[in-house]
């Protein structure tokens, strides 16, 4: 019979490891990107288009194109999932439509990429004539990150207390007023952590954006144009042999835009919580 304190040391130790081993797995992952990328970086490698298929020139058009197809995805998606958060938990109590909902929310985070892929090609690239563009682009990796908006949202309103809202509707305030004033205000940090892990996915997207917003490598200059992620533009050149060492540089630049992201969303959030309380 195992003690109770020895139970608590290996069940400690045990945890400690395995989250020892998620930050070394990341750390490795950073340093070995690093180093076989760093060398390649430089103002002409960020600044020019790339030429010659990828050989040679930079990543320009690909870092645009990247920033345009994860902005207009994100205008997308962030009503909509927002929305739908907004009324499964204020607006409708647990019933058969919820489950339905959160059911098919579940089951569009299950599908496969290259599903979305192929729907975003046959709806919005063919039947609705919008060609390979940002725009069919944005449009189908908006219906892919639903589910994590919709469920983070969600979850983060459902954390807000209710005192807060019965305190509202006390000084008179109406439902409207409450959510808008009160519960989203407090709700912004868990909704803001499913937006950022929303662009982390339409940064690191490659099958649906050469489905729907294709592979080229001109700077566009609107959304109704085609364009090549960094992504997309890293898996090309690293799967054909095109250039090594320009497949690094290019992800590194990602890694990099990725970390940047993340640590300035999270620095908002920190002060904003700070200012709340």
């Amino acid at each position: 019979m195992i003690s109770p304190q020895r139970e608590q040391f290996w069940a400690e130790l045990v945890l400690k490891l395995a989250a020892l081993s998620s930050l070394l797995i990341l750390g490795f992952i950073l340093f070995y990107i690093t180093w076989k990328g760093i060398s390649s970086i430089s103002l002409s490698f960020l600044l020019e288009n790339p030429s010659d298929m990828g050989r040679s020139g930079g990543i320009f058009s690909p870092i645009v194109s990247t920033f345009m197809l994860s902005f207009l995805c994100i205008f997308i998606s962030t009503p909509m999932g927002v929305g739908t958060s907004i009324f499964l938990t204020e607006y409708t109590n647990e019933s058969r439509i919820n489950q339905i909902i959160r059911f098919g929310a579940d089951c569009l985070s299950g599908i496969p990429s290259i599903i979305f892929g192929l729907f975003g090609f046959v709806l919005f690239v063919i039947k609705l004539n919008l060609g390979w563009c940002i725009l069919s682009g944005a449009l189908t990796m908006s219906f892919m990150i639903l589910p994590t908006i919709i469920r983070t949202a969600e979850e983060a309103i459902k954390a807000v207390p209710f005192e807060l809202r019965e305190a509202s509707y006390s000084l008179g305030a109406s439902k409207w007023q409450t959510i808008t004033r009160v519960v989203l205000p407090e709700a912004i940090p868990g909704i803001m952590t499913g937006i950022v892990l929303g662009i982390g996915r339409c940064i690191g997207e490659t099958a649906v954006v050469i489905f729907t917003a294709g592979v080229a490598l001109n700077t566009p200059t609107s959304f109704f144009d085609s364009a090549r992620t960094m992504a997309v533009h890293f898996y090309i050149i690293a799967r054909e042999g095109i250039s090594t060492q320009k497949a690094y540089g290019t992800a590194f630049v990602l890694v990099i835009f990725v970390l940047i992201i993340n640590f300035f969303t999270y620095f908002l959030m920190h002060r904003y919580i700070a200012k709340k309380r």
